[in-house]
This record gives structure tokens, C-alpha cells and sequence, in this order.
């Protein structure tokens, strides 16, 4: 059976103090390279038809140290475009706008749910026809994963929100009975 594997980056300063990063380049922190370094674990024996990244560091090294081997960097797998709230936690933007939400609001200066549900709408018609090859990973970050894992299953970009993804774990989506499931979410 085929599946679609995401892997989320490990730790950078940014995610440990739970800051949205986006287009800035963050290198892993030593724990972050730690987690990467023990995905290995997870991923060994698993074949992959294809593996696609992230253009940041942070992905590139997390594939690296997990010992995966990059065939592409797809731009669709970048970060949501936190914009002007790029480097800010959500904390500190709730201090100004309380009842700001990523999920349904996006970001002033950055993507929409809508925006990001496209992108992430087009990296899935690309990789449906890679299935046919085998399993594929795709290495990428937080909002973004979530948002490929509720439109694997028909659901809005919103439903994100509902799925929470920790550095450095791995999530798998695929089949059952001919309908698109989430196999295994936020694991280690």
C-alpha cells in the first residue's frame, strides 16, 4: 500500500519558543538535529518512490540527518507566509488582535487559509500520480503539513487547526476501503 509520509523539521530557536517562522532561515538547534538524526529510526525500511522538501534549511537538514534523500524542493511545501506576523508568537499577536485565529483570519502581509488550501491542493495533484510509483515523503513544516493533511481528506484548510504537529515527528496519510485517511498522525 501506498502512503504519503510527512515529516516535519526538527527544532529551531523559533519553534522551541513557539514563534512563526516562515521565509526566515533558521538553522536546527542541537536538539532539533538530535530529532532529525532519530527519524532515522522511524523512516528505516521504509521505501520511498519520491522525497520532496521544503527549499529551507531547516527541512533540507532535517531530510539530510534523517537519512532521507531529497529528489526535489517543491515551493508548495514551504511555511504558511506568516507575513507581518512573521517572528512573533501567537501570545504576543493576541495582545493586539484577541481573537485573531490563523486558521479562519491568515495573516496581514501573508497567505489565507484559502491561499495556502491551493497551494497545497496543487502539490497533491502532483504527487497522485507518484503513488503509482510507491510511498512518498514530503518534508516540510508545521501549518503547512496540517493543512496537507485536512485537504487529504476533503477537508477545509481550516481543519488544520485541528491537527496538531510537533517538531520532528512523522504523520502518514493513505487508504482505507478506497477512501483518503489519515493513517497515523504526530508520531514519533
Amino acid at each position: 500500500m501506498t502512503e504519503i509520509v510527512l515529516v516535519r523539521h526538527g527544532e529551531t530557536t523559533w519553534s522551541a519558543s513557539h514563534r512563526h517562522t516562515s521565509y526566515t532561515e533558521l538553522e536546527l538547534t542541537p536538539d532539533g538535529e538530535r530529532q532529525a538524526r532519530a527519524l532515522g529510526g522511524v523512516l528505516v525500511g521504509r521505501r520511498f518512490a519520491r522525497v520532496l522538501a521544503s527549499p529551507r534549511k531547516r527541512a533540507l537538514c532535517t531530510a539530510q540527518l534523517a537519512g532521507l534523500t531529497v529528489d526535489s524542493v517543491d515551493d508548495d511545501l514551504v511555511e504558511w507566509n506568516y507575513g507581518e506576523y512573521e517572528g512573533r508568537t501567537t501570545a504576543d499577536i493576541h495582545e493586539e488582535h484577541p481573537h485573531w485565529n490563523i486558521w479562519t483570519d491568515g495573516c496581514p502581509g501573508g497567505e489565507t487559509p484559502e491561499q495556502v488550501g491551493e497551494r497545497v491542493d496543487r502539490l497533491l495533484a502532483r504527487i497522485a500520480p507518484l503513488l503509482d510509483l510507491g510511498s512518498v515523503a514530503l518534508v516540510g513544516h508545521a501549518h503547512s503539513l496540517r493543512v496537507v493533511g485536512a485537504r487529504w481528506i476533503g477537508l477545509p484548510p481550516s481543519a488544520g487547526g485541528k491537527l496538531r504537529l510537533d517538531t520532528a515527528t512523522v504523520s502518514v496519510l493513505g487508504h482505507e476501503h478506497g477512501r483518503q485517511v489519515i493513517l497515523r498522525w504526530n508520531g514519533g
